[in-house]
């Protein structure tokens, strides 16, 4: 049947006009229809059973059979009523006329079984399609209806929706988060996997961002709301997966466009059966293997379990369209801050002076600069941690902003900034002498002075992604011929992330209109060209390429709208996934529509020889339906590979210059004062 959507008629009559996948009816409606199908299963099947334990048992056979088959065949037929009162002719009407034919005929039996079956396919299409809808509403279930909001002091408890931007919300352990918001106080883990796809919980500490519908997995959290309702990330997610699911291939729409054709055809090669033969049961067959269920699922089913697999693993699809064109993409351009790097500095060079130690340096210019926001600063208090370096609290901090920090440490005066502004503190300007890497190559320097004197001075870069080497190389592995780096940053920081990722095209310094044109230049020599960026910046150049592809887009509306798809989290991995995936996805729709054209060709070929009974030929169709299905399950299950990207340790240090690690002239090791 061609999706008859039997139990969505029954759900469509909902006061407001709600729909059932809204209201959260619709798990009812599905077993009430169901419970009824059964029954009239068990009145078909008593009949079998009176005759043959009853000898005089016809009438009352009969009348259960009849009965049976009145009550599978009446939504059937109801259907295709009023596909014929909206002047509309499906292979609704093809059922219809096969069940009041075996009925017309005296087979109540058949009528009943051909009628079960046929509703059997319809309940499976149904739950395949509801199944999709019923994990999205999911989401929804993921945020709590309740919110302990604190004011003045105090926890009280108000509904999510009466939330507002703000608002200062408590999250205890176990507790889902109500909101997106920014942790205000506590530290704790949160799964997070609903959103952005990670399998593992996220550390979160104060002035870290959360999302509406994630896990609180250990502390208590303060969280200041940002956005609440209808603008948490949550729903946008849920609104562009229920905007897909809506969305239609070209080959869909074609299907659509000759199903008007397809039933007067069938019709046809009925009334020349029954004209050559004069078997009506052969007629019924062929009315009931022409039925393209397999045929009509082919594409819907396996794009279901594409969104599916790749929403597991916070790969947003705004049109099921882009998936398969997703399978054409030949050349990739990458933006790189943010996208091919992390946009956060981290320390890569350590070089102390004066006999100082590597630990040393760092502890000194940690502990100094552990009370500012700059991002310097955090780089260094990162490092610190992660290295095990004890700090000391300041004393006096001042910070001078865009030049530098000055703290007592220890009993001593610390300054940590730029040159310039050790030099206007009476540094000697020898301590440049040192420097022997160029701030033009992407290198932010830091200077470290005690007690007035140059101590030593800290490397700063925006390290590359860790998996964005093999992320590449995997890209070209699966026949992606192009790939370059199209950024506005100076050549020569451009050059030294290229050489680390192994990327050989790298245009520099180039502006928002200059991105856009290289883009439109790539497509113009034929490539169908997929961008990758942050999706801030890089909004234009995301809407020129064939494919638009927004890193990082949790918690971003700007990331989300304007690409066409949306990572929720920085994987690089995730892109050759997607062409993978893809190509995969294409692969089964063909296997499926292969199948559908067997099943419909093959099953009318033995109808009209009268080789299949109409209960057979019912038979045949749902199994049709179930092969379709299970095929396109199987991309459910596609890349549970992927994990959270987790780099080994490296067995040797890397060399000066291109690492994104911090270097030194030994190993760091923290000093006893």
């Amino acid at each position: 049947m061609q999706v008859t959507n039997l139990l969505s008629q029954k759900e469509g009559n909902h006061p407001n006009g709600e729909q059932c996948s809204s209201c959260g009816h619709d798990h009812e409606h599905a077993t009430q229809q169901l419970g009824v199908t059964l029954f009239g299963l068990i009145l078909t099947l008593n009949s079998f059973i009176i005759e043959w334990f009853m000898a005089n048992g016809k009438t009352a056979a009969d009348l259960s059979a009849g009965l049976g088959a009145i009550i599978l065949g009446w939504p059937i037929v109801v259907v295709a009523v009023k596909d014929l009162r909206r002047s509309s002719l499906t292979t609704n009407e093809l059922v219809a006329l096969a069940v009041l034919g075996s009925f017309a005929s005296g087979h109540y039996q058949e009528a009943g079984l051909v009628s079960f079956f046929m509703l059997l396919g319809q309940i499976i299409e149904t739950r395949t399609a509801e199944g999709a809808r019923m994990s999205i509403e999911s989401l929804i279930k993921l945020t709590p209806t309740k919110a302990r909001r604190i004011v003045g002091g105090r926890e009280e408890e108000v509904a999510v929706h009466d939330l507002k931007n703000g608002d200062v919300i408590r999250v205890r352990p176990g507790d889902n988060v109500a909101a997106d918001g920014q942790i205000v106080s506590g530290e704790s883990s949160i799964n997070q996997a609903n959103i952005t796809g990670e399998s593992l919980p996220v550390d979160k500490k104060p002035d870290d961002q959360v999302f509406a519908g994630t896990i609180n997995l250990t502390g208590v959290l303060e969280i200041k709301v940002t956005r609440a309702g209808t603008d948490s990330t949550l729903n946008r997610v849920r609104e562009l997966i229920l905007a897909a699911e809506k969305t239609k291939l070209p080959i869909m729409r074609i299907v659509d466009q000759y199903m008007g054709f397809y039933t007067p055809l069938v019709l046809v090669i009925g009334a020349l059966v029954w004209a050559f033969t004069g078997e009506l049961s052969r007629v019924i067959s062929v009315f009931i293997v022409a039925c393209p269920c397999a045929f009509i699922l082919a594409t819907p089913t396996a794009m279901v379990a594409a969104l599916s697999a790749a929403a597991r693993l916070g790969i947003l699809i705004k049109n099921v369209a882009d998936i398969e064109l997703a399978a054409k993409i030949n050349a990739f351009v990458f933006d790189k801050t943010g996208t091919l790097t992390t946009g956060k500095l981290a320390v890569s060079r350590l070089a102390p002076l004066s006999g100082t130690a590597p630990a040393e340096l760092l502890r000194i210019a940690a502990s100094a600069e552990q009370f500012s926001n700059h991002p310097t600063a955090k780089a260094l208090t990162a490092l610190a941690q992660e290295a095990g370096v004890p700090l000391s609290d300041p004393k006096n901090f001042a910070e001078t902003a865009g030049r530098g920090v000055k703290a007592n440490v220890d009993g001593t005066v610390v300054l940590v900034g730029r040159a310039q502004w050790l030099k206007d503190n009476g540094v000697a300007e020898d301590f440049l002498q040192t420097v022997d890497v160029d701030e033009t190559a992407g290198y932010s320097l830091l200077f470290i002075a005690r007690n007035g004197a140059c101590i030593g001075w800290v490397g700063l870069q925006d390290e590359t992604r860790l998996e964005a080497k093999d992320s590449l190389h995997e890209l070209k592995s699966v026949g992606v011929r192009r790939v370059a780096m199209v950024s506005g940053d100076r050549q020569p920081v451009a050059a030294r992330v290229a050489k680390e990722i192994g990327l050989e095209e790298v245009v520099a310094e180039c502006l928002p209109q200059n991105k856009v044109e290289h883009v439109k230049a790539m497509r113009a020599k034929g490539y169908r060209v997929a961008v990758v960026g942050d999706g801030v910046n890089d909004a234009p150049a995301l809407a020129a390429g064939d494919l638009g592809i927004a890193m990082g887009a949790a918690g971003s509306e700007v990331a989300i709208h304007s690409a066409t798809i949306a990572l929720m989290n920085n994987d690089l991995r995730r892109l050759p996934f997607l062409v993978r995936l893809s190509r995969m996805t294409r692969s089964v729709i063909n296997q499926n529509f292969l199948l559908g054209v067997v099943f419909v060709i093959g099953g009318l070929v033995l109808a009209a020889l009268s080789y299949i009974s109409p209960v057979i030929a019912a038979v045949m169709h749902v199994g049709g339906s179930l092969v379709v299905v299970f095929n396109s399950a199987r991309l459910v299950r596609q890349g549970e590979e992927l994990e959270p990207f987790q780099a080994a340790a490296p067995a040797n240090p890397p060399p000066a210059g291109g690492t994104s690690k911090p270097e030194a002239a030994g190993q760091l090791q923290p000093t006893t004062a």
